[in-house]
């Protein structure tokens, strides 16, 4: 067994850790005992605590915030193809229980006690995204470990996600094994679909939202009209048509993304009940509040306002603008459908600011269903940061 170089904590800084989670920042450690400028970015380390007692192995970055992730508390583990194996191959059992169907995130950081990996499967077609030095490190052996376990027919190196200046790494979108065509074809429910892997946001699909989509179906009539607010490629609003919505339509800022939701729509066979509207989504709103027009179905799936603590205040105000807008041109009866994927705003949060703009239309509101990602994005129940994504359900009177 290889002999790690040891990173020492700081009194008592070593709870979080027993009681499960994974991140050490760098005011946690006894950089006297240890100090952090003497390890390399992705170097692997042996946790002890001020007394001595060996907590987990990791792998550390001396440039980041969090300068340590634990990998494992056995401690005849590290960070190496085996273990890599192990995790991966665990990860696939808990997707292959719930899924029919080989699209679904297959690896979720820390959740699959892998920090700093994400994998998201599209059938033959694998986009894998490494946030943190040490897992840059083994990058090879992940890519060996997916070959081995799946065969994927390409592999694509996403690695063009802003945290990744945060650990002092580069930018990059490269091939690494077989080819990625420019449309990948993935199927969600009834629907099919087609995203470019290479160009398209994150890794190409919002996965997280798949579960929440699947409820969305109870709450669609033969003959509703819908609204998607931050469409991306169509996701919701095509599944809207498909669950029986003769009027749909998607809003989006994106020219490419729009040009998707229409050829989405042709696969779908839901062309002639879809249509787009380029736009801000606040604009767009503010133009049918304008004009009185309403619908009976309005979905609001807008990027993440907050992604820091510092911005709560400012974003809170825009989740509370755009909820607003949106029930202002919902019809009273109809249904609202809303999401926020900032970790920073707490579900509660969420249902105030939907509240208080209800109370400013002087209409009221039930909470119908709370909604948040689904089962291949397992919260991790140590890591408050692995949960997310809230979506309300709510019926407008």
């Amino acid at each position: 067994m290889q002999k790690l170089p040891t990173l020492k904590l700081g009194k008592d800084q070593e709870r979080r850790l027993l009681a499960g989670h994974a991140w050490i920042y760098s005011n946690e450690v006894d950089t006297k005992e240890t100090p952090l400028k003497t390890f390399s970015a992705g170097e692997q380390v042996a946790v002890v605590s001020q007394r001595g007692k060996w907590i987990g192995n990791a792998y550390v970055n001396p440039h980041a915030l969090i300068c340590a992730r634990i990998v494992s508390t056995d401690i005849s583990k590290m960070l190496d193809e085996k273990l890599l194996t192990e995790r991966i191959s665990q990860a696939l059992k808990l997707r292959q229980r719930f899924y029919e169907n080989d699209f679904y995130r297959l690896v979720y950081g820390e959740s699959d006690f892998l920090p700093g990996l994400v994998i998201d499967r599209y059938g033959d077609y694998l986009v894998v995204q490494i946030t943190t030095a040490g897992m840059d490190a083994v990058r090879s052996q992940i890519v060996s470990v997916l070959e081995k376990l799946l065969s994927p027919r390409g592999i694509l190196l996403r690695n063009d996600t802003p945290m990744r200046a945060m650990e002092g790494l580069d930018s990059s979108v490269t091939v690494v094994s077989g080819e990625i065509p420019p449309l990948v074809q993935l199927s969600e429910g009834e629907s099919s679909f087609e995203v470019s892997l290479l160009e398209g946001q994150k890794t190409g699909w919002f996965f997280d939202q798949a579960a929440n989509r699947n409820d969305m179906q109870r709450y669609i009539r033969e003959g509703d009209s819908v609204l998607d607010i931050c469409s991306y490629v169509g996701a919701w609003g095509i599944r809207a048509a498909r669950a029986g919505a003769t009027e749909v339509i998607c809003v989006d800022s994106s020219n490419a993304a729009l040009e998707q939701v229409k050829r989405n729509a042709e696969m779908s066979g839901v062309q002639e009940q879809v249509r787009t509207m380029k736009n801000d989504a606040f604009e767009r709103l503010k133009k049918f509040a304008k004009r009185q027009r309403q619908f009976d179905v309005v979905i609001l799936d807008p990027p993440a306002f907050i992604k820091r603590k510092k911005d709560l205040k400012e974003g809170m105000q825009a989740y509370r603008r755009l909820n607003a807008l949106g029930l202002e041109v919902l019809k009273p009866g109809g249904i609202l459908i809303t999401s926020s994927c900032s970790f920073h705003m707490a579900q509660s949060q969420l249902l105030n600011v939907v509240r208080q703009g209800a109370v400013k239309q002087r209409s009221n509101l039930q909470l119908l269903q709370y909604g948040q990602q689904g089962v291949d994005h397992p919260v991790h129940p140590a890591i408050p940061e692995t949960a997310y994504l809230k979506t309300l359900f709510l019926h407008k009177i």
